[in-house]
Protein backbone atom coordinates (compact mmCIF):
# COMPACT_ATOMS: atom_id res chain seq x y z
CA UNK A 1 0.00 0.00 0.00
CA UNK A 2 2.90 2.31 0.71
CA UNK A 3 4.73 1.53 -2.35
CA UNK A 4 1.26 3.04 -4.47
CA UNK A 5 1.39 5.28 -2.41
CA UNK A 6 4.85 6.44 -3.13
CA UNK A 7 4.45 5.86 -6.90
CA UNK A 8 1.07 7.67 -7.18
CA UNK A 9 3.10 10.12 -5.38
CA UNK A 10 6.63 10.65 -7.26
CA UNK A 11 3.93 10.74 -10.58
CA UNK A 12 2.04 13.53 -9.34
CA UNK A 13 5.26 15.61 -8.23
CA UNK A 14 7.34 14.65 -11.54
CA UNK A 15 4.06 15.70 -13.98
CA UNK A 16 4.56 19.39 -11.72
CA UNK A 17 7.62 20.10 -14.15
CA UNK A 18 6.59 20.83 -17.00
CA UNK A 19 8.07 24.29 -17.55
CA UNK A 20 6.23 25.90 -13.72
CA UNK A 21 8.43 27.14 -10.69
CA UNK A 22 8.04 26.45 -7.06
CA UNK A 23 7.55 30.32 -7.20
CA UNK A 24 4.95 30.33 -10.14
CA UNK A 25 3.12 27.68 -8.11
CA UNK A 26 3.52 29.14 -4.82
CA UNK A 27 1.38 32.38 -6.19
CA UNK A 28 -2.68 31.10 -5.29
CA UNK A 29 -5.13 31.82 -8.24
CA UNK A 30 -7.12 34.92 -8.44
CA UNK A 31 -10.32 34.39 -6.28
CA UNK A 32 -12.06 36.26 -9.75
CA UNK A 33 -10.87 33.75 -11.82
CA UNK A 34 -13.72 31.26 -12.77
CA UNK A 35 -12.15 28.12 -14.97
CA UNK A 36 -14.23 26.43 -17.17
CA UNK A 37 -13.29 24.02 -20.51
CA UNK A 38 -11.32 25.47 -22.70
CA UNK A 39 -9.08 27.29 -19.98
CA UNK A 40 -5.56 27.31 -20.33
CA UNK A 41 -3.65 28.80 -17.85
CA UNK A 42 -1.15 28.58 -14.64
CA UNK A 43 -4.25 28.11 -12.55
CA UNK A 44 -5.95 25.36 -14.14
CA UNK A 45 -1.92 23.79 -13.46
CA UNK A 46 -3.07 24.82 -9.70
CA UNK A 47 -6.65 23.56 -9.48
CA UNK A 48 -5.51 20.40 -11.11
CA UNK A 49 -2.71 19.70 -8.62
CA UNK A 50 -4.77 20.63 -6.05
CA UNK A 51 -8.20 18.03 -6.85
CA UNK A 52 -4.66 15.61 -7.55
CA UNK A 53 -3.40 15.61 -3.67
CA UNK A 54 -7.20 15.05 -3.22
CA UNK A 55 -7.04 12.11 -5.32
CA UNK A 56 -9.70 13.39 -7.46
CA UNK A 57 -7.39 14.43 -10.32
CA UNK A 58 -5.45 11.20 -11.27
CA UNK A 59 -3.75 12.71 -15.08
CA UNK A 60 -0.77 14.51 -15.88
CA UNK A 61 -0.85 17.89 -14.41
CA UNK A 62 -0.99 19.84 -18.25
CA UNK A 63 -2.80 23.08 -17.38
CA UNK A 64 -5.43 22.16 -19.88
CA UNK A 65 -9.10 22.19 -18.93
CA UNK A 66 -10.61 19.80 -20.78
CA UNK A 67 -13.58 16.89 -20.16
CA UNK A 68 -11.42 15.03 -17.54
CA UNK A 69 -10.53 17.96 -15.47
CA UNK A 70 -14.31 18.94 -15.44
CA UNK A 71 -15.40 15.66 -14.28
CA UNK A 72 -12.96 15.95 -11.22
CA UNK A 73 -14.51 19.45 -10.45
CA UNK A 74 -17.75 17.91 -9.87
CA UNK A 75 -17.22 15.25 -8.09
CA UNK A 76 -15.20 17.66 -5.23
CA UNK A 77 -17.86 19.93 -6.11
CA UNK A 78 -20.43 16.91 -5.37
CA UNK A 79 -18.83 16.08 -2.21
CA UNK A 80 -18.29 19.16 -0.83
CA UNK A 81 -21.92 20.54 -0.80
CA UNK A 82 -21.00 22.95 -3.93
CA UNK A 83 -22.97 23.41 -6.77
CA UNK A 84 -21.93 20.55 -9.32
CA UNK A 85 -21.11 22.57 -12.49
CA UNK A 86 -17.98 21.68 -13.26
CA UNK A 87 -16.30 25.27 -13.42
CA UNK A 88 -14.39 26.74 -10.60
CA UNK A 89 -15.74 29.69 -9.50
CA UNK A 90 -15.52 31.78 -6.30
CA UNK A 91 -16.83 29.29 -3.98
CA UNK A 92 -14.93 26.07 -5.66
CA UNK A 93 -11.81 28.12 -5.21
CA UNK A 94 -12.26 28.82 -1.53
CA UNK A 95 -13.06 25.48 -1.15
CA UNK A 96 -10.19 23.97 -3.02
CA UNK A 97 -7.83 26.36 -1.03
CA UNK A 98 -9.67 24.95 2.47
CA UNK A 99 -9.14 21.99 1.86
CA UNK A 100 -6.44 21.24 -0.15
CA UNK A 101 -3.04 22.25 -1.13
CA UNK A 102 -0.64 23.52 -3.95
CA UNK A 103 2.81 22.37 -4.71
CA UNK A 104 4.68 24.78 -3.03
CA UNK A 105 2.64 24.12 -0.05
CA UNK A 106 2.42 20.74 -0.09
CA UNK A 107 6.43 21.14 0.08
CA UNK A 108 5.78 23.26 3.51
CA UNK A 109 3.87 20.70 4.92
CA UNK A 110 6.33 17.56 4.28
CA UNK A 111 8.68 19.98 5.63
CA UNK A 112 7.24 20.39 8.62
CA UNK A 113 6.21 16.61 9.29
CA UNK A 114 10.11 16.02 8.66
CA UNK A 115 11.69 18.57 10.93
CA UNK A 116 8.84 17.65 14.14
CA UNK A 117 8.27 14.19 13.47
CA UNK A 118 10.99 12.31 11.52
CA UNK A 119 11.37 10.23 14.40
CA UNK A 120 7.70 9.00 15.40
CA UNK A 121 5.28 6.75 13.36
CA UNK A 122 4.18 6.97 10.03
CA UNK A 123 0.48 7.36 11.83
CA UNK A 124 2.14 10.09 14.25
CA UNK A 125 3.87 12.16 11.40
CA UNK A 126 0.44 12.39 9.64
CA UNK A 127 -0.87 13.04 12.82
CA UNK A 128 1.41 16.53 12.16
CA UNK A 129 0.30 16.92 9.05
CA UNK A 130 -2.99 16.79 10.42
CA UNK A 131 -2.96 19.60 13.30
CA UNK A 132 -1.87 22.41 10.36
CA UNK A 133 -4.95 21.30 8.13
CA UNK A 134 -7.00 21.40 11.54
CA UNK A 135 -5.49 25.11 11.92
CA UNK A 136 -6.22 26.11 8.29
CA UNK A 137 -9.90 25.34 9.65
CA UNK A 138 -10.13 27.11 12.27
CA UNK A 139 -10.48 30.84 12.39
CA UNK A 140 -7.95 30.98 15.42
CA UNK A 141 -5.18 30.96 12.87
CA UNK A 142 -3.79 32.02 9.97
CA UNK A 143 -5.37 30.99 6.64
CA UNK A 144 -3.28 30.12 4.67
CA UNK A 145 -0.66 26.88 5.18
CA UNK A 146 3.07 29.17 5.49
CA UNK A 147 0.70 31.84 7.76
CA UNK A 148 0.05 28.72 9.80
CA UNK A 149 3.52 27.22 9.49
CA UNK A 150 5.54 30.10 10.17
CA UNK A 151 3.12 31.76 12.83
CA UNK A 152 5.91 32.92 15.21
CA UNK A 153 6.58 30.12 17.81
CA UNK A 154 3.84 27.77 16.12
CA UNK A 155 6.74 24.93 15.19
CA UNK A 156 9.56 24.10 17.36
CA UNK A 157 11.61 22.91 14.14
CA UNK A 158 10.96 26.40 12.31
CA UNK A 159 12.27 28.36 15.40
CA UNK A 160 15.54 26.30 15.38
CA UNK A 161 16.00 25.75 11.78
CA UNK A 162 15.09 22.25 11.70
CA UNK A 163 12.36 23.23 9.09
CA UNK A 164 15.00 23.65 6.40
CA UNK A 165 15.89 19.58 6.43
CA UNK A 166 15.49 18.00 3.08
CA UNK A 167 12.27 15.49 3.79
CA UNK A 168 12.08 12.47 2.12
CA UNK A 169 9.52 10.62 0.44
CA UNK A 170 7.90 9.07 3.67
CA UNK A 171 7.03 12.98 4.92
CA UNK A 172 5.53 13.71 1.62
CA UNK A 173 3.35 10.53 1.83
CA UNK A 174 2.12 11.43 5.54
CA UNK A 175 1.53 14.92 3.89
CA UNK A 176 -0.82 13.89 1.44
CA UNK A 177 -2.77 11.74 3.87
CA UNK A 178 -3.65 14.92 5.65
CA UNK A 179 -4.64 16.49 2.93
CA UNK A 180 -6.57 13.89 2.24
CA UNK A 181 -8.42 13.65 5.36
CA UNK A 182 -6.89 11.49 7.63
CA UNK A 183 -6.53 12.99 10.86
CA UNK A 184 -5.57 10.47 13.64
CA UNK A 185 -5.32 13.24 16.48
CA UNK A 186 -9.11 13.91 16.42
CA UNK A 187 -9.37 17.19 15.65
CA UNK A 188 -6.64 18.41 17.41
CA UNK A 189 -5.09 21.58 17.18
CA UNK A 190 -1.60 21.29 19.25
CA UNK A 191 1.07 19.02 19.93
CA UNK A 192 3.34 18.79 22.51
CA UNK A 193 5.85 15.87 24.22
CA UNK A 194 5.20 15.69 27.54
CA UNK A 195 9.03 14.47 28.61
CA UNK A 196 10.05 18.14 28.00
CA UNK A 197 7.13 20.39 27.73
CA UNK A 198 6.97 23.06 30.30
CA UNK A 199 4.05 25.67 29.43
CA UNK A 200 0.91 25.08 32.11
CA UNK A 201 -1.15 26.58 28.93
CA UNK A 202 -0.40 23.65 27.16
CA UNK A 203 -1.03 21.10 29.62
CA UNK A 204 -4.35 22.78 30.29
CA UNK A 205 -5.57 22.19 26.96
CA UNK A 206 -8.28 19.35 26.48
CA UNK A 207 -6.20 16.25 25.35
CA UNK A 208 -7.51 14.09 22.42
CA UNK A 209 -4.96 11.47 21.92
CA UNK A 210 -1.35 10.77 22.57
CA UNK A 211 0.16 9.03 19.44
CA UNK A 212 4.30 8.45 20.18
CA UNK A 213 5.94 11.09 21.93
CA UNK A 214 3.35 13.40 20.88
CA UNK A 215 0.24 14.77 23.00
CA UNK A 216 -2.41 16.19 20.66
CA UNK A 217 -4.87 18.41 22.13
CA UNK A 218 -7.49 20.90 21.13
Amino acid sequence: MKLIKKLVLVVLLASMGLGFTVSEWSQPASAATTLKQGSQNGDVWDAQFRLGTLGYYQQPVDGNYGPITAAAVRNFQYNYGLTVDGMIGAKTWEALRNYSVNQAELDMLAKVIYSEARGESYEGQVAVGAVVMNRLQSSQFPNSIQGIIFEPGAFTAVSDGQYWLKPDSTAYMAAQDAVRGWDPTKGALYYFNPDTATSKWIWSRPQTVRIGHHIFAR
